[in-house]
């Protein structure tokens, strides 16, 4: 079978089936595993290189407000491949190609490849999803395996997690120029790790918050997981922020427990990996528990300096901004 993905989590989901040599085409942002950057691209972003993540959001927007996709799908590529099936998703937009892009160009080839649609809100969705891939492309029995252990990994998970009663109040922030709280699959992640989500709510898309919000919700822990970003461009992202003197008062960042997350391995794409976030996040609020390496690698702490925090005037805090498109920042890669 010849397959193409518009998307790093479909990438991931084939790779894990062992289809990883069937797959011919991926999207711009397919990366893992490392085989997959040796793919033909077929689908590139719109978005200019290098741009802030204020500017990113404003330029979502504006393509949004006139009805412009942020994908280009590479007809020619596309059809030069000849696909037998390409898997795409109807989640978020501004995270990856949608259904219609794709149906405009394969209109018109002369043998139309078939398309799977995966549309994930949920952490049982996700685990679907790697089903509706395996029937698809006749690898049930590896998708059977793979499911198994990331069950077996998260029960042993919860009865560590069982073992400690107290829950750190969890704000996790999935963009922060503006402020965006996790969506979809994110509260239940936290909620599995032994959190309690301040913000988000499971199965809806992400949501803008402001400034005050986050002030008032006081939360214990704050989780940096800009959708798209590594830990490292996350760290450098909230470091590059002159925060109001206010901001200090909230008891995650006077305890040092800011954090920044592996948003691309471990939350913002949804595939077997979100089990490895699972226990990443487990050990930012339960440092105690044992979990793999590649869950401890996901994160990493913050390190505040007093220069960070300006003089901030509690008024400008509750000044609101503009209303923002509710799951702008997305997820679904």
């Amino acid at each position: 079978m010849r397959i193409v993905s518009l998307l790093p989590s479909a990438t991931e989901i084939l790779f894990e089936l062992g289809l990883g040599d069937e797959v011919i085409g991926v999207s711009h942002e397919c990366d893992f595993p490392a085989e997959a950057r040796e793919r033909r691209v077929v689908i590139h972003s719109r978005l200019p290189h290098g741009l802030s993540a204020l500017e990113v959001d404003t330029l979502v927007r504006e393509f949004m407000a006139r009805g412009e996709s942020l994908y280009s799908v590479d007809a020619e590529i596309l059809r030069e491949l000849d696909p037998d099936l390409v898997v795409t998703q109807d989640l978020c937009h501004v995270c990856s190609a949608s259904p219609e892009d794709l149906a405009a160009v394969i209109r018109d080839f002369a043998k139309p490849p078939k398309v799977l649609c995966l549309n994930p809100q949920n952490l049982s969705d996700v685990w679907r999803d790697v089903m509706l891939v395996a029937q698809a492309t006749s690898r049930v029995a590896a998708a059977e395996k793979s499911l198994h252990e990331i069950h077996e990994r998260l029960d042993a998970l919860q009865r560590q997690i069982e073992k400690i009663g107290q829950r750190p109040r969890v704000a996790f922030l999935e963009w922060l120029e503006p402020f965006y709280v996790g969506g979809h699959w994110v509260p239940e992640m936290v909620a599995l790790a032994g959190g309690e989500n301040v913000f988000g709510r499971l199965g809806t898309a992400s949501f803008r918050v402001e400034m005050k919000d986050v002030l008032a919700a006081a939360p214990d822990v704050i989780v940096v997981s800009p959708c798209g970003y590594d830990a490292e461009q996350a760290r450098k992202e909230y470091g590059a922020i002159a925060w109001p003197r206010e901001w200090r008062a909230i008891p995650a960042v006077a305890n040092g427990r800011v954090y920044a997350f592996e948003a691309n391995s471990y939350a913002s794409r949804p595939g077997p990996r979100l089990s490895t976030g699972v226990e990443a996040l487990a050990k930012i609020f339960h440092p105690q528990i044992v979990v793999s390496d590649d869950a401890a690698r996901g994160f990493q702490k913050m390190t505040e300096r007093a220069q960070t925090y300006g003089a901030g005037a509690a008024g400008d805090l509750a000044a609101p901004g503009p209303e923002l498109i509710e799951g702008q920042a997305g997820q679904n890669q």
